[in-house]
C-alpha cells in the first residue's frame, strides 16, 4: 500500500516532532524549512524553550531525548519584589518539580532533529515558502500543515476575535544568554520574579551552542523601565539586563557579577500580541491548509509555554492523524484536529493571559499563602507542566476560596 503523503511547512519544535512521529508510523513526509541546519546553528537565538516533563515525554516516546547530560531545571521559585523597596521580597518561596524540566537552545536542537528526520526517511526541503508554494504542496500532498509562525503564509490565518483576549502586545520581551552565573544554592530552578508595575524577570539553566548557560528572560510592561531594549548592541543589551537586576532585584544581580554573553547572537528583543487564529487557511485555489502550534495559538512567554504547546500540539495532531486511518483529510477533519488540541491549549491561553494582567486579589492570596504552605507551592510549580490544573483552583475567586478552605483545620 502506498504511504499517505503529508507536507509540513516549518521545521521548528512542532513541525519536526510531528514529522518524525509520522515517519515512524509509515507516512511519506516532506518538511519545508526556510533555513539550513548550519544557518540555524550560527544564527540568532529564537526562544527560551524551557520544556517540562510531559512535553519532554513526547520527545522521549520518539527517541528524541538526545541530551541526557544537559542541565536540568529541578524547581520553580517565585518572588514578588515591590519596585519602591529594592531588596525586599514581599512574597518568596520555591518548590521542586515532580520531574525535571530542560531547555535546549533551538540552535542545538533543531539541526539535530533535522538529522533524525532525514535518517528516518523524511524529505527535507529548504525554501522560503509562499502562497504559490503552498498550492504546489497541496497538489502533491494529501495534507499540508503550516508550523511556520512568521512570513507571508502565517498571514493567511485569520485572528479569532472570540478566542483572542488581547489585540496589542502586553510585554516588551528580551532574552539574554549568559555564562558565569552563580547557581542557586539548593537546587536548580526557574527563578520567577514579579515586579509590580514594571514587569517580570525569570532565569534558568540551559544548554546552548557553547555549552551550559543560563537564560535571562525579561518581560517589561510597555513604557516601563524594563521596556528599554530597542537598538542596543549585544554588549549594551547585557549591560541593560544587569542594570535592571541591580535596580529591582539585587539578589539576582548578586548571581551575575561575573556573567558574559554566551555568543554575540545570544540576545533577542521584540514584542507581539498573544493571538489565537482560525486553524484553516484557504488558498486561492480553494484548497485548505491546517495551522499548528504558534501559528494558531500564540501565547506570551510569561508562562514559558511556547515549546511545551508546540510539543503537545504535535502529539495531539499525530494521534488524530493516526486515528483517522485511510479516510480523507477534509476540512471537517482538519477543524476537528485543531479543536482536539484547543481543548488543552485554551487552558494555557487563559492562564497565560491571567498572568499578563494585574494579579487578582485571590491569585495574590494563593501565591502569598504558598510561602507558608508547601502544598500550594508544589501545585503552582507543577502547573507549569500541566496548566489545565490551574482552572481547578487558581483561575477564579470561587475555585481559589474552595481550595484555600480545604486547608482549614477541622473544628
Amino acid at each position: 500500500m502506498t504511504p499517505r503523503t503529508i507536507t509540513i511547512v516549518g521545521a521548528g519544535q512542532s513541525g519536526l516532532q510531528l514529522g518524525i512521529g509520522l515517519l515512524d508510523a509509515g507516512y511519506d513526509v516532506t518538511l519545508v524549512s526556510n533555513r539550513t541546519p548550519e544557518q540555524i546553528r550560527t544564527g540568532s537565538i529564537a526562544s527560551s524553550q524551557c520544556m517540562f516533563d510531559q512535553s519532554l515525554g513526547h520527545e522521549r516516546e520518539l527517541g528524541l531525548d538526545l541530551w541526557p547530560d544537559a542541565p536540568v531545571v529541578e524547581g520553580i521559585a517565585f518572588t514578588v519584589a515591590p519596585p519602591e523597596a529594592p531588596g525586599v521580597k514581599a512574597i518568596s518561596w520555591a518548590h521542586r518539580l515532580e520531574a525535571p524540566a530542560q531547555s535546549i537552545d533551538q540552535r542545538v536542537k533543531f539541526p539535530a532533529f533535522m538529522e533524525v528526520f532525514e535518517a528516518r526517511g523524511g524529505t527535507l526541503v529548504f525554501e522560503e515558502a509562499g502562497v504559490e508554494d503552498l498550492e504546489r504542496y497541496a497538489e502533491q500532498s494529501e495534507l499540508v500543515l503550516v508550523a511556520a509562525g512568521k512570513g507571508e503564509i502565517a498571514g493567511l490565518f485569520e485572528r479569532d476575535a472570540e478566542r483572542s483576549q488581547y489585540a496589542a502586545p502586553q510585554r516588551a520581551l528580551a532574552l539574554t544568554y549568559v555564562n558565569g552565573m552563580k547557581p542557586r544554592e539548593d537546587y536548580s530552578a526557574v527563578n520567577f520574579n514579579l515586579i509590580p508595575g514594571v514587569g517580570e524577570y525569570f532565569v534558568f539553566p540551559a544548554l546552548t551552542v557553547t555549552g551550559p548557560c543560563d537564560i535571562m528572560v525579561f518581560e517589561g510592561l510597555p513604557g516601563s523601565d524594563m521596556d528599554s531594549w530597542k537598538g542596543l548592541t549585544p554588549e549594551e543589551h547585557l549591560e541593560n539586563s544587569l542594570r535592571i537586576l541591580r535596580t529591582y532585584l539585587p539578589w539576582e544581580a548578586e548571581r551575575c557579577t561575573d556573567v558574559t554573553l554566551t555568543d554575540p547572537n545570544g540576545v533577542l528583543q521584540g514584542r507581539f500580541p498573544p493571538t489565537v487564529r482560525h486553524p484553516l487557511a484557504t488558498l486561492p485555489s480553494g484548497k485548505t491548509v491546517l495551522g499548528m502550534a504558534d501559528v494558531v495559538v500564540l501565547n506570551d512567554p510569561i508562562t514559558g509555554q511556547g515549546s511545551n504547546n508546540a510539543a503537545k500540539c504535535a502529539a495531539a495532531y499525530l494521534e488524530g492523524i493516526l486515528d483517522h486511518g485511510e479516510r480523507l483529510f477534509d476540512d471537517e477533519f482538519k477543524q476537528g484536529l485543531f479543536e482536539s488540541y484547543w481543548e488543552y491549549a485554551q487552558h494555557v491561553a487563559a492562564w497565560t493571559n491571567t498572568m499578563l494582567a494585574p494579579p487578582a486579589p485571590h491569585a495574590l492570596q494563593l501565591l502569598g499563602t504558598a510561602q507558608g504552605n508547601p502544598e500550594i507551592a508544589k501545585r503552582f510549580a507543577n502547573g507549569f507542566d500541566y496548566p489545565p490544573d490551574f482552572a481547578a483552583w487558581f483561575m477564579s475567586e470561587e475555585a481559589a476560596n474552595d481550595y484555600l478552605g480545604s486547608f482549614d483545620p477541622v473544628h
